[in-house]
């Protein structure tokens, strides 16, 4: 993906401590592939992301999370992390749609502030391994993973969303 590493490593960082960029990840909202950092607006994202898994074996599985690390006031993220969406058991070479949605999509709406959203794909041990979470708010997805043996991120990629009268940043579309 193109875009800003460090910002992305700064990113992770908050949620996981370390990653492991080895997989290619690609995220089309409404078609269109998205880059490290760009700005979204709501309207943007209503609709459910196509999100492409890359990887080399059809037998390696991958979870893929969702979340707001600034839910729901970047000043105040009492809710951090927010969970928008979880599939599990997404083949290797293929796109979400091949997994299980665990977690359905619900689309971001901030109204304050900026929110980082990020989507993380984590490596698993086996099919059919990863659980419902107990709750989209306060989620902990480095906590989540462990207890799911799920390994570091292997790619990641984030967005800002910000409210649709909200100003300033870089634009997504041209």
């Amino acid at each position: 993906m193109p875009g800003s590493s460090s910002n992305l490593s700064n990113v992770l960082g908050e949620v996981f401590g370390s990653s492991d960029e080895s997989v290619r990840l690609r995220v089309l909202f409404n078609n269109r592939p998205i880059f490290n950092g760009c700005d979204l607006r709501p309207s943007n994202v209503v609709n459910r992301p196509r999100v492409e898994v890359g990887g080399e074996d059809l037998r390696v599985f991958y979870t893929l999370i969702m979340v707001d690390l600034d839910a729901p006031n970047p000043s105040n993220p009492t809710l951090r992390e927010y969970l928008h969406w979880m599939v599990t058991d997404i083949p290797a070479t293929t796109d979400a749609n091949f997994g299980r949605e665990l977690v359905k999509y619900e689309s971001p709406s901030p109204v304050t502030g900026i929110h980082r959203i990020v989507f993380a794909l984590l490596k698993q041990v086996r099919r059919s391994t990863v659980s419902w979470p107990e709750s989209r708010e306060n989620f902990d997805t480095r906590t989540f993973a462990q207890a799911h043996n799920l390994n570091s991120p292997v790619a990641a990629a984030y967005v800002n969303c910000q409210r649709e009268a909200g100003s300033g940043g870089r634009r997504f579309f041209s």
